[in-house]
């Protein structure tokens, strides 16, 4: 088996011009390209044929996940502009959903832009209806903490990012928001604020093909994984083992789980829409054989750290992990779980409840693309060159794939 600790990121590098690089969307969203793999082989589609190539009886598993207007550009006195970048909630709640309805203040871990030029004190920004302070609590490697404040004070934040934040495209776009991209950045069933880049693999879905899968007799299943900064970050070490995966908040219901367990005791495919769905399915795995052996686990210790999957010796079975997991609920009294996910799925991963993978194409050397040849193997080459080749459009507002190994 493969040690992914001792993989060398150079082993994943392909060359992606500029101009294959989707910078906008298409007209509409389900006429982008499919690439299906299946079984070694690769065919080429329209998105809209998605319901007719999935194995029958799949449950396919979307990230409803909701993108946050989570960059804000402050004014200082002197005119130039600070700008501030949400990444993730401090205090005084650490968990998202609670952190955007927070009223009056709220710390949060942050990029900042032009940092230099910010001397000292707190920095102004005016909106409809109000103003939000922000002020520099700590540094620490590579962010800042700010502490924001805002009147009207009974509005919540995610009320303030709406009214004066603006949507973070991901830095490889390189250029403006446009009006358009509002609506195209975010998938037709995004419902939970709280990520600051999309679950992209889902921008392609539409109510016709949604309509489609219906007819089919597929079935959707909805989770929540709240994609952060982090999935835009680089692999820079040489080898895995020294590179640090971010962190991302999960939230799961009950009624998810024992949908999950029924597919899973029926032995039907389960397919994830996405790499976020995807690390989402196998850490609730991963959850589940961790609760499974400490029992009392508090809900705060919730928690699937980075190689934890290559590291365990007790493996239950799918079936085992997620009724330990439901077990766990019970005892807890709690119809949702909020967990942390560092999760990262690389060569020599061993997949525990996914069966295939609806996903865009990745960019070089990063962790998403150890993911794909988690699943396919060595054959993500193959894949990567016939899309290259094919005239596919690459990254997040780019065409699509169906990974069935």
């Amino acid at each position: 088996m493969t040690d992914p600790k001792k993989l060398a990121i150079k082993d994943f590098v392909y060359e992606l011009p500029d101009e294959r690089i989707a910078k906008f969307p298409l007209p509409e969203r389900d006429q982008s390209k499919l690439l299906e793999y299946r079984h070694g082989q690769i065919s080429d589609h329209t998105f809209t044929e998605l319901p007719s190539l999935l194995p029958q009886y799949t449950l396919l598993v979307f990230n409803d996940t909701k993108v946050v207007q989570a960059r804000l550009l402050f004014q200082k006195e002197t005119g130039g502009v600070v700008e501030i970048f949400c990444l993730e909630p401090i205090a005084p709640h650490r968990e998202v959903q609670m952190a955007m309805q927070q009223t009056g203040s709220s710390t949060w871990k942050c990029l900042v832009g032009n940092n230099k030029r910010w001397k000292s004190g707190p920095v102004t920004l005016e909106f409809e209806g109000g103003t939000i302070r922000a002020e520099r609590e700590a540094q620490q490697e590579g962010h800042f903490l700010i502490r924001f404040t805002w009147e009207p004070a009974e509005l919540t934040f995610a009320e303030v990012l709406e009214r004066c934040g603006k949507l973070p495209l991901p830095p490889y776009l390189n250029r403006e928001l446009t009006p358009e991209d509002h609506t195209r950045y975010q998938t037709i069933y995004a419902n939970q604020k709280g990520a600051v880049a999309a679950p992209t693999a889902g921008l392609h879905f539409t109510d016709r093909v949604m309509d489609k899968l219906e007819e089919k007799g597929v079935e959707k299943a909805y989770l929540t994984l709240h994609v952060g900064a982090g999935t835009f970050k680089p692999v820079k070490a040489d080898t895995m083992e020294a590179h640090e995966m971010h962190a991302e908040q999960l939230f799961i219901s009950r009624q998810f789980l024992m949908r999950l367990l029924k597919q899973l005791a029926s032995d039907k495919p389960v397919i994830p829409v996405g790499t976020t769905s995807m690390r989402s399915l196998e850490s609730l795995y991963w959850l589940g054989a961790k609760v499974s052996q400490h029992p009392d686990l508090s809900l705060q210790e919730l928690h699937v750290t980075q190689w934890q999957a290559y590291e365990s010796s007790d493996i239950p079975t799918a079936t085992e992990a997620i009724t330990a997991l439901l077990q766990y609920m019970e005892r807890q009294n709690t119809e949702y779980l909020h967990a942390i996910t560092q999760i990262i799925i690389a060569p020599g991963y061993t997949f525990r409840i996914c069966n295939g993978l609806v996903t865009n194409f990745h960019q070089p050397e990063s962790t998403l693309l150890l993911l794909v040849s988690a699943l396919i193997g060595d054959n993500w080459r193959k894949v990567y060159q016939h899309a290259l080749k094919n005239d596919y459009r690459f990254l997040s507002y780019g065409d699509s794939s169906l990974l069935l190994p």
